[in-house]
C-alpha cells in the first residue's frame, strides 16, 4: 500500500520503518518540511515529503503529531478521497497540549481529532510506548506477543488498521467504536502496559472513565519527577500498578 505518515517523532518514525520493511511505499512528513528529515527518511527507508504530498495518492494516512496541532489540519484533508483510511496515534496530555474543554468534558480524544480534521479516523498505536513499538514487536504466532487496541467506526478502515498493526509486530485487538476509544487513552489499564491479546481484552473492559484522568496525571507527575531515571520496564510496570490498583 501507499502510506503517508505525518509526524516524524519517535512513534511516527518507528511505524514508518516497520511498514517500509514490510514492502509498503511510505512517505514521511513533518511540520518543518522534507529537507529537515532527509537523513532520517534515508535511515528508515522511506521518502521525505511535504505534508501536502503525504496525503496525495495514498491508501492510508497515519497521523502522529502533537495533539494540539490537529486543529490546523482541516484544510489538508479537504481534497483527500473518502476511501483513504486515516489512523490517529495521538494522546492528550494537558501539561503539554493545554487544556481542551471538549476533552475535559468527556469527548474521547480521537472523536475530537475526527471533528478537527473533518474526517473519521481509526485510533491505533497510541497505547504503546515508542520503545515498545521499536523493539518489542514479534512475528505473528510467536508466544507472548504484545497486543495493541484498535478502535473505529468503519469496518474497512478498522480492518486495514488492524492488518498494519499486525505487520508492525503486534496482535491487533478490536477495541470497539471510536466513541469507546477512551478505554485505550492515558490512565487506563490498556495504555502502555504491554499486555497479550487476552489480557488486553480484560484491560479494556476494566477501564474506568471517571478515574482515568486522575491516573494519567498521577503517572505523568511521577515520570517527570523521575527526570528520566526510570527504565522502560519501570514505566510499564508503574502504568500497570496505578491503573489496575483499585480495580484489581
Amino acid at each position: 500500500m501507499n502510506v503517508g505518515i505525518i509526524g516524524a517523532g519517535n512513534i511516527g518514525a518507528a511505524i514508518a520503518k516497520k511498514l517500509a520493511a514490510c514492502g509498503h511505499a511510505v512517505r514521511l512528513a513533518n511540520s518543518k518540511g522534507p529537507e529537515s528529515i532527509l537523513d532520517l527518511a534515508h535511515e528508515l527507508g522511506v521518502s521525505a515529503v511535504s505534508k501536502e504530498d503525504a496525503v496525495k495518492d495514498v491508501d492510508v494516512v497515519i497521523l502522529s503529531i502533537p495533539f494540539a496541532a490537529y486543529a490546523s489540519l482541516s484544510e489538508l484533508f479537504r481534497d483527500v478521497p473518502v476511501g483513504v483510511t486515516v489512523i490517529d496515534t495521538s494522546n492528550y496530555y494537558p501539561f503539554r497540549d493545554g487544556s481542551i474543554g471538549a476533552i475535559e468534558n468527556g469527548t474521547p480524544e480521537s472523536v475530537w481529532v475526527s471533528e478537527q480534521i473533518g474526517r473519521p479516523v481509526v485510533k491505533a498505536w497510541n497505547a504503546a510506548l515508542a520503545h515498545t513499538l521499536s523493539h518489542k514487536g514479534k512475528a505473528e504466532g510467536m508466544s507472548a506477543r504484545i497486543a495493541i487496541p484498535v478502535a473505529g467506526d468503519d469496518a474497512k478502515d478498522k480492518t486495514i488498521a488492524m492488518q498494519l498493526v499486525g505487520m508492525t509486530g503486534f496482535d491487533a485487538v478490536d477495541a470497539g467504536t471510536l466513541a469507546q476509544s477512551w478505554r485505550q487513552q492515558p490512565g487506563t489499564p490498556a495504555y502502555c502496559t504491554e499486555l497479550t491479546a487476552d489480557e488486553l481484552v480484560s484491560a479494556l473492559a476494566a477501564a474506568n472513565r471517571e478515574r482515568a484522568p486522575a491516573y494519567r496525571e498521577k503517572l505523568i507527575e511521577e515520570f517527570m519527577a523521575g527526570h528520566g531515571a526510570l527504565s522502560h520496564d519501570d514505566i510499564v510496570m508503574r502504568n500497570r500498578e496505578v491503573t489496575a490498583g483499585p480495580m484489581a
